[in-house]
């Protein structure tokens, strides 16, 4: 069973690495803009501070990590079930059903941890900021992993019980209000004068990754606790992955 599933996940990273750009589009140009403008443009414009670019970073990198997973579980699912038919291959394997969803978000996974690490190195050199202490990097890894897991959980789960005709509406209406309330441009213990947007962004997943990543790179900036991170970014994937998988096999037996 091991080695389908192996297989099964193989398959996905085998069809990635054969098309490599749209992947690598999708993953550098966004977080390299923002870098670029609000860390290089605002930055000699006045508007920000020297030691904003340390602060944007981490945030940054969450925010890659997030929506890379969500996207590339959620829309291959939606092909998959829709138009392309190949889950029906996949189910063909001797493997359960709901293995091939985790297969899914291994995937999905993988490709949001690959996403957050390399904006590591374009961060320092765009921002011009310091790198970070080989102690730190066990700890960024571990958060990346935990974000990138909740992100291809939330996908899987977009991309089994959302019909594919409001896929669209859908993603407008959570990558927005994830990408603006997740605490990446911004640490969120600055938001104390602004009550209800702290609110807000404390039911936002992405705002404990990008606050785990602040906790073991920046001590001290990060007011989170991050073994509250770590609980929080746990539970939501356990319970995107259930939702996910549950719609899984719904969409697969009907």
């Amino acid at each position: 069973m091991t080695r389908t599933f192996l297989a099964v996940l193989w398959r996905d990273v085998f069809t990635t690495t054969r098309r490599p750009t749209p992947f690598l589009v999708q993953v550098i140009v966004q977080p390299l803009l923002l870098f670029f403008v609000f860390g290089k443009v605002l930055g000699e414009a006045g508007y920000t501070r020297g030691d904003f670019g340390a602060t944007l970073l981490p945030g940054v990198m969450a925010l890659n990590a997030l929506l890379v997973s969500l996207q590339n579980t959620a829309m291959p699912l939606i092909m998959d079930f829709s138009w392309s038919g190949e889950i029906e291959d996949r189910l063909l394997a001797p493997l359960p059903g709901p293995l091939v969803a985790v297969a899914k978000v291994a995937f999905g996974t993988l490709c949001g941890l690959f996403a957050g690490l390399v904006m590591a190195p374009i961060g320092f050199l765009v921002l011009d900021t310091a790198g970070w202490p080989l102690t730190a990097w066990p700890g960024v890894l571990f958060i990346l992993l935990l974000g990138s897991a909740t992100g291809a959980g939330i996908g899987l789960m977009l991309g089994t019980v959302v019909s594919p005709d409001r896929i669209s509406v859908t993603f407008s209406l959570v990558l927005a209000p994830l990408t603006f309330t997740g605490s990446v441009q911004y640490p969120w213990s600055s938001l104390g004068h602004v009550r209800w947007f702290q609110v807000i962004s404390t039911v936002n997943p992405l705002t404990y990754v990008s606050e785990g990543l602040r906790a073991v790179t920046l001590p001290g900036l990060s007011s989170i606790p991050l073994w509250t991170d770590t609980l929080v970014l746990l539970f939501a994937a356990v319970v995107a992955v259930a939702i996910g998988i549950r719609g899984f096999m719904s969409r697969a037996l009907g």
